[in-house]
């Protein structure tokens, strides 16, 4: 009977280590295994036996099935790992070899705003400062000098986050303006400061001119002798540079921002011509950006004495300036994902910007 026991062993573990491939071990398998399998019809002639002999056979049918089954589960690892070595190999992908013209990539047109105005003020000897897109009330609002009851703070404008009990915890914000890097930096740098803040912000609002996520940069200068006259001279170099138009003619409009005082809106001149955006040209204008001298109380709560130190800020959106510069109607296909509209208004992705060679070449 021992004989008659390894014979059968032996045979089911050579169709098993002979299988080729997952189909023929999975015949092997429900000839051994399955309802009508070798292994099972011996199980079935127990009955037949002792006590003490079926007792024994039973144990080593059971052996025999644990090793078969062992057997098998490893033959089917290796098929599988052989299986997907051949698909690897045929689908494998010479990476080295050029892309087809018509695959080409596109930088989106943000990134390469983004890109251009980091250029024209790192040659102004400004650096880049970031900071977290969820901000807390102190920094997004109350050291802005953004009093309780203005309509910022409202929800109609503002995304609040959940607290842990799932109601709105007015303490944590997803950012509504990069100003929040402007306060980081005056709490962990000391003076003078020269910073641009470019980044991701968020508002409660959607139409063809906003979108509830935009991208947004500000700048902050900081030291003791900054003046209204040092803005209107960055923001003259910065908006020239940008729309490449030689003493782009700027107009300030006093306005009121509760973070600068004095505070001014800037309008760019401006025609329509044949249905495009003419700028530098005409008699029209149009906004452009926000700016102004640092607020005392934005000092204040900095920890900078305002006797001491002054500055001024300016903010503008980067999806704005990139619709007027590249005479993109809608903002809303900034964000379509659609590769048509990327191919029209995309830059090729190794063309830097660079005052020397040109922004947009």
């Amino acid at each position: 009977m021992s004989d008659t026991l390894d014979q059968l062993q032996d045979a089911l573990l050579g169709d098993v280590n002979g299988a080729g491939d997952l189909d023929t071990l999975e015949t092997v398998r429900v000839a051994a295994l399955g309802k009508k399998g070798r292994i099972t019809a011996e199980m079935k002639n127990l009955g037949g036996l002792s006590p003490d002999e079926r007792k024994e056979r039973g144990q080593a049918l059971n052996k025999i099935k644990e090793a078969v089954a062992s057997a098998i589960n490893l033959r089917k690892e290796a098929l599988e790992d052989a299986a997907l070595n051949e698909r690897l190999q045929a689908e494998s992908i010479d990476v080295s070899l050029p892309v087809r013209p018509e695959e080409m990539g596109r930088l989106h047109p943000i990134s390469q705003t983004w890109d251009e105005i980091v250029a024209i003020f790192g040659e102004m000897g400004f650096t880049v400062a970031e900071g977290p897109d969820i901000e807390d009330d102190f920094h997004n609002f109350t050291a802005l000098n953004i009093p309780p009851e203005h309509p910022a703070r409202q929800e109609h404008d503002t995304f609040y986050l959940q607290g842990e009990d799932g109601q709105i915890d007015y303490e944590k914000v997803l950012r509504t303006h990069t100003s929040t890097v402007q306060i980081h930096t005056m709490q962990n740098q000391e003076p003078p400061i020269r910073i641009i803040a470019p980044g991701r912000t968020y508002r409660s609002d959607s139409d063809m001119t906003h979108t509830p996520m935009f991208s947004q940069v500000e700048a902050l200068v900081i030291d003791k002798k900054t003046h209204f006259g040092h803005l209107k001279g960055c923001l003259q170099d910065f908006l020239s540079a940008y729309f490449e138009v030689d003493n782009l003619p700027l107009r300030f409009r006093s306005s009121y921002f509760p973070f600068t005082e004095p505070s001014a809106e800037v309008d760019i001149q401006c025609c329509w011509r044949d249905g495009e955006l003419v700028v530098g040209e005409g008699d029209d204008w149009m906004e452009i950006l926000g700016s102004g001298m640092v607020h005392p109380n934005v000092l204040r709560a900095c920890g900078l004495d305002p006797d001491e130190y002054q500055g001024f800020a300016f903010g503008m959106g980067i999806e704005r300036i990139a619709m007027l510069k590249y005479g993109i109607p809608d903002l809303r296909t900034f964000f379509d994902a659609d590769l048509r509209w990327l191919r029209h208004y995309g830059f090729l992705p190794m063309e830097a910007a660079s005052l020397i060679r040109g922004l947009s070449v």
